[in-house]
């Protein structure tokens, strides 16, 4: 047999080692390339990591049925519904006002809530438009529709849970109770316009402006309300 001769080399460990210029240079590429990950991430998540950083509000006062005023001053306005006016010094209360507001009131008065926002978190009042939850999850919007005290109020481009407060509105129609029992219907015609979901007399100037592609004619109230539309603040048909 022949003899096969193995060649082995030494390699020094010094060869091994990383100069420590070159050591330190390498740490702060970790370091940055790191920063500029967490740096990333954040930004991509402000929006759900902000909500949780300041998530509860304790409600220190009610208005009406449908906004109220935080213990650091903000007023919150209700998003997707609209709810009765109370009384005003220039103007008696509508129906069902009162009781829309004593059930807000019962719902979040000095309670903590948590605001989940949508598109637009301001309105042209300087209000906070947002969607308030209670500690046990409770969702006050969705409240005042079962029961009956608002009605579903279309927003664009607020529209994140529409189908559920129409649905929640129909249901609370369908059974007939707060405003809806008893609900003084009347007969139209009443003018609605697609676009913005809001319906008129057919006198009002509004109403008329509607370009004719949106126009909708609905012959009661109550059929508008059904199709999702809420009256006209101005011709308040």
């Amino acid at each position: 047999m022949r003899a096969v001769r193995l060649t082995f080399f030494v390699i020094p460990h010094s060869a091994f080692r990383i100069p420590k210029s070159d050591w330190t240079a390498m740490k702060a590429k970790v370091r940055f390339t790191y920063t500029i990950l967490v740096v990333s991430l954040l930004t991509l998540s402000w929006p759900y990591g902000a909500a949780l950083a300041d998530s509860l509000h304790q409600v220190r006062w009610v208005d009406d049925g449908d906004t109220v005023v935080l213990a650091d001053g903000r007023r919150v306005r209700y998003v997707g519904i609209n709810a009765p006016e109370v009384a005003h010094e220039d103007r008696p209360a509508e129906r069902f006002g009162p009781e829309a507001r004593d059930l807000n009131r019962k719902l979040v008065f000095k309670k903590k809530v948590r605001l989940e926002f949508d598109r637009e978190k301001q309105d042209q009042y300087g209000r906070v438009l947002a969607y308030l939850f209670l500690q046990d999850s409770t969702f006050v919007n969705a409240e005042l529709l079962k029961g009956g005290y608002a009605y579903y109020l279309f927003r664009r481009p607020n529209t994140k849970y529409d189908s559920l407060l129409l649905r929640l509105q129909r249901e609370a129609m369908a059974k007939r109770v707060g405003m809806w029992k008893r609900f003084p219907d009347q007969r139209g015609p009443y003018l609605g316009n697609r676009h913005s979901r809001r319906f008129h007399q057919m006198t009002c100037p509004f109403g008329k402006a509607t370009a004719p592609k949106h126009r909708i004619t609905f012959k009661t109230k109550y059929d508008a309300f059904w199709a999702g539309y809420s009256p006209c603040k101005r011709c308040n048909p």
